[in-house]
């Protein structure tokens, strides 16, 4: 399949891969047609997707049921009046529908955007209004019913409301009901015309990590971008089972249980669960035999908590982590119990995977890895030279006269965000980091997030690293508080291990911080700590920094 559109389709080092990768551009490049319906010919028995769930139901469909599937959703989801540009929001959490849809949509020209089940009212609408959503596609979970009921009278670009419910449950008001209707549409007829690559097949509405989130638009391309994603990143190839942790909400799901994935022929496998449990996960990562398994550095965290000899994890070969920057101590101790070294891998809901490390590279614990050779990456210092290794500046991506494979179009309808994020032939990532003598990247924070001290300047991560490897944290958030004499101070608000709860105080204050003097330059030990139960978080898991600072300045 990758030959298809890859020149040369495997690498042996980091020299191979930067001057050969290049890509055959077929036009009007659409994934559901030219990938998944290709592999239905080539491939009709193979399994595609293994989709489990915690009351131990189980489909296995091959890419000639997937075809036959998202062909008759096409044709049902034709017959609402659902067609080219047309924006359609999927609210679907990890249920099996939302792989069947996600294909039709591509295959009739619509306009995907994937939302998360956390949504209240005022998110929906907001969503809705701002990117004149035709239609919703649902779940049938009394929440996100609720949320987008209440949502309707200010909605009124949305014309259809379908839900996905199981059979023999009554219907919400005022929405179709998927399971009943849609295997009674006509047989399937292809448009005459669907895309052409740089229409916007799919839109992102950001993390909102600090402010109200922006649209982020892809054309048909952007799934191209993500070949590199799942064969070469995640090491994926026929006969491989991978797991990717993420919901279907967030940007990280296409990222790995949909288009890379597919085109290395591999199979998605896909846990349907309300609430995640370590232990839970690795029984079914040891029943199903996974083979490729990708995460945030937060799953890693708990899994590491258990007793991982406990499981058999012999069908485990590769593993990934991406979505936050990972602790070497995490990477340390997954290693030490599994004897598999993380590959991590750094992109944005604008990008696809912009740096990472790959099969031939020895990774480093805690680096993001090198620049994917499709995009041009640089690193550049407040006045828009570039930095030398070892000196902290802003990734960027220099798009020249041509944009790469998988950086977004642009903020849909706000030129002004967009202008602020790309110019002068630069994609700015808001994002600080710093190169080490081998190409290596290392991870320093949000540029807002960086800590400016006693003349310092100072990255959460790198002291929230040095936290992480104390046996009491489970996870922190370094910020900066304003103070007369030094401008800031860092503090770290920090979660503790069940068994160290009892202990929170002042005690544990000054070891904390001994700790930190001990594992890093000692000026960036945080002067204040506060102990919670719970960092506040994004929608999609992250942390929202800006939320803590703006707690501390208002108790100022």
């Amino acid at each position: 399949m990758i030959e298809r559109f890859l020149k040369q389709t495997s690498f042996t080092s980091v020299e191979d891969y930067n001057k050969n990768l290049e890509f055959i551009i077929p036009e009007n490049f659409n994934f559901a047609y030219d990938v998944m319906d290709a592999w239905a010919e080539e491939k009709p028995d193979g399994l595609a997707l293994l989709w489990t769930n915690d009351q131990g139901e189980e489909i296995r469909a091959t890419f000639k049921q997937l075809k036959e599937q998202s062909d008759q959703a096409a044709s049902y989801l034709q017959s609402l009046g659902i067609g080219k540009n047309d924006p359609v929001m999927l609210i679907l959490k990890r249920r099996y529908e939302w792989w069947i849809v996600m294909l039709a949509l591509c295959k009739i020209g619509a306009i995907v955007i994937p939302a998360t089940h956390m949504l209240t009212k005022k998110d929906i609408v907001y969503r809705n209004t701002r990117a004149s959503v035709k239609a919703i596609i649902c779940v049938d979970d009394a929440y996100v019913v609720s949320q987008i009921q209440e949502a309707m009278a200010d909605s009124p670009t949305v014309k259809q409301y379908i839900t996905i419910t199981d059979h023999g449950k009554p219907i919400p008001e005022g929405f179709h009901d998927w399971q009943s209707e849609w295997k009674k549409a006509p047989p399937f007829a292809k448009p005459a015309f669907v895309n052409e690559n740089d229409d916007t097949m799919l839109m992102y509405f950001t993390s909102g990590t600090s402010g109200e989130p922006k649209m982020v638009a892809h054309d048909y391309l952007y799934a191209m971008g993500h070949l590199t994603t799942g064969v070469f990143w995640h090491n994926l190839h026929e006969g491989s089972l991978h797991l990717t942790v993420a919901d279907t909400g967030w940007g990280k799901a296409v990222w790995g249980k949909f288009y890379g994935q597919w085109f290395a022929g591999a199979t998605v496998f896909v846990f349907d669960h309300e609430k995640f449990n370590a232990d839970t996960l690795l029984r079914q990562m040891e029943k199903y035999h996974v083979t490729s398994f990708c995460a945030p550095p937060t799953i890693y965290r708990f899994m590491i908590r258990e007793d991982l000899s406990k499981y058999d994890l012999s069908s485990l070969e590769y593993c990934t982590t991406a979505g936050e920057a990972l602790n070497p101590a995490v990477f340390d101790k997954f290693y030490e119990k599994t004897g598999i070294k993380m590959m991590e891998g750094f992109g944005q809901t604008e990008t696809t995977m912009t740096l990472g490390t790959f099969p031939w590279m020895e990774p480093k614990p805690g680096s993001m890895g090198i620049p994917n050779a499709q995009y041009d990456i640089d690193l550049l210092r407040a006045d828009g030279t570039s930095c030398e290794d070892g000196e902290k500046g802003e990734i960027v991506v220099r798009v020249g006269d041509r944009k790469p494979i998988g950086l977004f179009k642009g903020y849909y309808r706000d030129e002004e965000k967009t202008r602020e994020a790309w110019h002068d032939g630069l994609y700015h990532t808001g994002d600080m980091a710093w190169r080490d003598e081998d190409g290596y990247y290392w991870f320093e924070g949000r540029i807002d997030d960086v800590i400016k001290s006693s003349g310092y300047r100072i990255g959460p991560f790198e002291v929230e690293s040095a936290l992480m490897t104390h046996p009491a944290v489970v996870e922190c958030a370094i910020t900066g508080v304003p103070d007369d004499i030094r401008g800031m101070v860092v503090k770290a608000t920090v979660v503790l291990g069940k068994e160290w709860k009892d202990k929170a105080g002042d005690d544990l204050v000054k070891e904390l911080q001994q700790h930190v003097k001990k594992v890093t330059a000692p000026y960036k030990y945080p002067r204040i700590v506060e102990f919670v139960d719970e960092l506040p978080k994004t929608i999609s898991g992250k942390i929202r920094r800006v939320e803590i600072r703006n707690k501390d300045a208002k108790h100022e």
